[in-house]
This record gives structure tokens, C-alpha cells and sequence, in this order.
């Protein structure tokens, strides 16, 4: 799970959540109103994560508006993280749902939605790379 605190923990702390407590298994991430967990632990099996596999598929976070989906997605992708239905992107929930569907090189897939609905176009732009540092 040490390895996730650099992609996934990154891409929750650009949504706006601040790490918490760290220990060796793990790290909490504090949002508004909520927070989440990544942790490995004794009884984790010692097997890749399988998104596919019964139970939890993947987290979807309000990212608010499109260019809080649009430079996240961006981000993550200078991480690492693939795009996952690129070619339906950014509507590949449907006409109505303005979102990014990522997969870190862990297997774990996060969901990043703009709260405004909507099938007026896509609201992309990409930052600033000079004020994008992975490694930070």
C-alpha cells in the first residue's frame, strides 16, 4: 500500500483531502465530511489487485466542476494512473455524466465526477506542467 500513497494518496490530496495518520500499513486521507483509508495488512493476499473481482469495484468522488475532473485526470495521467474509456471519454458514464474513469499501476480504478451535468462539451484544459510536479 506504500506504493499507493504515491498515486492514489496524491490524486485524493489534489481533491482536496489531506493525509492523516500514516503508519506502516497504511494511510488515512481527511476530506470534508469523510475520509479514506488505503491499508495493507497480515491477512492481505500476497495477489495483484483484480478490479474485476466480486466486492468493491472502485470509489467515485465529487470532484465538482469539469475542470476539477479535467486537471486531475491530467495529473494522474503524468503519474502513472491510465485513462480508462478513453474512447468514450469523458462522458463514458453516459450523456449526462461528466467523469474520469483512472486506473493506478496498482490495478485500483477511481472514479472522478463533476457535479454539472450536462451534454454541452467537454470543459477540458490541461494545466500548467511546470506547476505539476509527480515526485512532490
Amino acid at each position: 500500500m506504500v506504493a499507493s500513497r504515491g498515486t492514489l494518496g496524491r490524486l485524493f490530496e489534489e481533491l482536496g483531502y489531506t493525509a492523516g495518520v500514516c503508519w506502516k500499513g497504511g494511510t488515512s486521507y481527511v476530506g470534508a465530511h469523510d475520509y479514506i483509508v488505503l491499508e495493507s495488512g497480515p491477512d492481505v493476499l500476497d495477489e495483484p489487485h483484480r478490479r474485476k473481482a466480486p466486492g468493491v469495484n472502485h470509489p467515485a468522488c465529487s470532484a465538482g466542476s469539469r475542470r476539477r475532473v479535467d486537471a486531475p485526470t491530467w495529473q494522474a495521467q503524468c503519474s502513472g494512473f491510465v485513462l480508462l474509456f478513453a474512447e468514450a471519454h469523458p462522458y463514458a458514464g453516459g450523456p449526462a455524466r461528466y467523469a474520469s474513469y483512472l486506473e493506478d499501476p496498482a490495478g485500483f480504478e477511481i472514479e472522478l465526477v463533476s457535479d454539472i451535468a450536462g451534454t454541452d462539451g467537454p470543459d477540458i484544459a490541461e494545466p500548467d506542467a511546470a506547476s505539476f510536479n509527480p515526485a512532490s
